[in-house]
């Protein structure tokens, strides 16, 4: 199918556009200078992103399918993290002129897929030549009239819960990094992660006073919630969803690991949680974030972390 450099940047954007389906939120999308995105609410939820390769993929443990639903999940988890329903993308996508032209086409489905999970599309974008492949990502959301939710809400009494799988990405990531090929599931789990794109919503329906998108691991994003609301967070590890799968290092890969993009979130002590929701805590007055009534294990991601 050749290159990207042969296709040249017209002849590229071209072929990913014809890729990339409607969306009803996206009144005008590519093909012009800009595009229209429909805002009902009168305000747009933004949130933007960057993956290089070597640092946040590796092309020879993911391929260009994944990386896109992967990216996309990222962002899309962001706006559904503020109580809003994920409208569109807009993708900057630098590559070196030798990548091959089916590579970006992967790469572009794996992004509409994951936009069809959330209800969103692609509308628009840049490429770009580059040593590495990169990628930037904006995603915006329309908050249908409601508040966002933030992290600045959480007050004591209230109870502390998440959605979503936790662990399973960092536990991929090792068997990776260990040069193992199994288990199958988490290894999937750390090239593309299936955030509940309904929490936001369903979130603040229930009262939810903040919330946030588990992406740096659990321990370490509640603790954004502690700071932000200034109070302390008390984890009851036995409450902490911990799969059989993740092994003898379960608690930790769920406590410590990212990526997974599940939700975390303080409600209300009297509000009825669906099963949906798993309570793993409480706040109360203080700071920080306590496990078991203790300090934490180190941990969580930190990109300038040495």
């Amino acid at each position: 199918m050749g290159t990207i450099g042969e296709a040249g940047e017209f002849g590229l954007i071209a072929r990913l556009t014809r890729r990339l389906p409607p969306s009803p939120a996206v009144e005008l999308g590519p093909g012009d200078d800009a595009a229209v995105i429909a805002a009902p609410d009168g305000r747009v939820v933004a949130t933007t992103d960057l993956l290089v390769e070597g640092r946040h993929f590796r092309r020879d443990w993911s391929g260009p399918y994944d990386i896109g639903r992967k990216a996309a999940a990222q962002n899309l988890a962001d706006v559904v993290a503020m109580g809003a329903r994920p409208t569109a993308l807009l993708v900057g996508f630098a590559a070196p002129a030798g990548t091959a032209l089916e590579w970006a086409e992967r790469l572009y489905d794996g992004l509409a897929d994951e936009c069809r999970e959330a209800g969103a599309s692609v509308a628009g974008g840049d490429v770009v030549a580059a040593p590495q492949i990169t990628l930037a990502v904006t995603a915006l959301g329309d908050l249908g009239g409601g508040e966002p939710l933030t992290r600045s809400g959480a007050r004591p009494g209230d109870v502390v819960a998440v959605r979503g799988r936790l662990g399973h990405a960092s536990a991929g990531l090792a068997l990776l990094a260990g040069g193992r090929d199994g288990p199958a599931e988490l290894i999937a789990a750390h090239r593309r992660p299936q955030p509940p794109y309904t929490a936001g919503e369903e979130a603040r329906s229930l009262g939810a006073t903040s919330l946030l998108d588990v992406s740096d691991g659990l321990v370490q994003d509640l603790g954004h919630i502690a700071a932000a609301s200034g109070v302390r967070i008390e984890i009851d590890s036995s409450s902490v969803p911990v799969a059989e799968i993740l092994g003898p290092d379960g608690l930790r890969h769920v406590l410590t690991g990212g990526e997974d993009h599940a939700f975390a979130g303080t409600f209300p002590p009297d509000v009825r949680l669906p099963s949906s929701w798993r309570p793993v805590g409480t706040v109360a007055e203080g700071t920080g974030v306590h496990v078991d009534g203790r300090e934490p294990p180190s941990g969580g991601w930190d990109h300038f972390r040495v």
